[in-house]
């Protein structure tokens, strides 16, 4: 019998960014805080609308932590659970990388303290700081420890509380962002089996000033006259940034599909960052996805900088729009400006 090439999904060329032994996402575990910020609630704090709000950004409420819960104690959680959903014990886990603009403290890093309440007593880490690309990087980083054998499994957490650097006196940032971390375990695949295929990152540190925390590193370092101009907030150009996500999450997504000879066509499912429905949906329509295979959960938690990419994955697995097998592409633009795209065929 003569089969129709062009029946058949389009498989993606052997990447040239890919070498070693194939890796795999193995596992998933995401947490949020219970408390809950709807749109309510800000109207009653800053000069804001349930409606605008909701027009602008697609957001309708964000996770929020209660005092003294830090981004390590939301990193736990989800370790924990990705761990055991692999199948594994901390102490099979051989790194530790984790996603964060939000940190417990400078030093030492929420890798460090996040082994150190998983009990993973065989493993190393770092902190890796991309803001909202951070989940992308650390997933490329990984893979690649694990693709070249200096580990059979790792652990990527993304984890920010974002309510932590956030002026809830202004009303432009205040309405963006909220509490929450994914993790995924990293582990080495048999060849033929489905895998992370490809990545694309590229920085623009032109775009630094759009999107920063002025205050609290060595350049400004905290006093009385940071404290009081509020400058260890968030603080953001929106027009600039928004321009530019828009624009780089199409392009770099495009680069990545062309190198492994794909097309928008052939994407099972589009996973951006959620930073605004309307970039989401700006982007994805130039690219040409169709938009039923785009996850769009902002509305449930906001940006939550390093987890959302997570937090999206896990709403589409659990309405059935992520299986075994499929094609997907992940992309991302965060402060710095950082851009990443991680092109992978989902393994459970």
């Amino acid at each position: 019998m003569v089969t129709d090439p062009s029946a058949r999904p389009r498989q993606p060329r052997r990447a040239p960014r890919i070498g070693g032994r194939p890796t795999t996402i193995a596992s998933l575990s995401t947490y949020v805080p219970p408390r809950l910020l709807t749109n309510a609630d800000l109207e009653k704090m800053v000069e804001t609308t349930d409606a605008w709000i909701l027009q602008r950004t697609g957001i309708r409420q964000r996770h929020i932590v209660d005092p003294g819960v830090a981004a390590s104690d939301l990193g736990k959680e989800a370790s924990v659970k990705a761990i055991a959903n692999a199948g594994l014990t901390p102490d099979d886990i051989g790194v530790i990388i984790v996603g964060t603009v939000t940190p417990d403290m400078m030093f030492p890093s929420t890798a460090c303290l996040i082994q150190h309440k998983i009990g993973a007593h065989h493993a190393w880490g770092f902190d890796l700081s991309a803001a909202c690309s951070a989940f992308t990087y650390s997933l490329t980083t990984a893979s690649q420890l694990v693709a070249g054998g200096a580990h059979d499994h790792a652990l990527v957490v993304g984890t920010d509380v974002m309510s932590s650097i956030i002026d809830y006196q202004d009303r432009s940032t205040c309405v963006l962002f909220g509490d929450g971390a994914g993790a995924v375990v990293v582990s080495a695949t048999r060849p033929g089996e489905p895998s992370i295929l490809d990545f694309e990152h590229e920085i623009d540190g032109g775009g630094g000033p759009a999107l920063c925390m002025p205050a609290g590193g060595s350049l400004q370092p905290s006093s009385h006259e940071t404290i009081a101009q509020r400058l260890h907030y968030v603080k953001q150009d929106g027009q600039t940034v928004f321009k530019f996500a828009v624009r780089k999450t199409e392009e770099i997504s495009r680069r990545i599909l062309q190198r492994n000879g794909l097309t928008a066509g052939d994407i099972d499912l589009f996973v951006s960052h959620q930073a605004n429905r309307r970039i989401i949906q700006s982007a994805t329509e130039k690219l040409g996805v169709d938009p039923g295979k785009v996850i769009i959960n902002i509305e449930q938690f906001g940006n939550t900088t390093a987890a959302t990419i997570p937090l999206a994955l896990n709403d589409a697995i659990c309405s059935g729009r992520l299986k075994k097998g499929q094609l997907v592409l992940l992309a991302s633009v965060g402060a710095g400006f950082t851009v990443g795209a991680v092109l992978l065929r989902w393994g459970f």
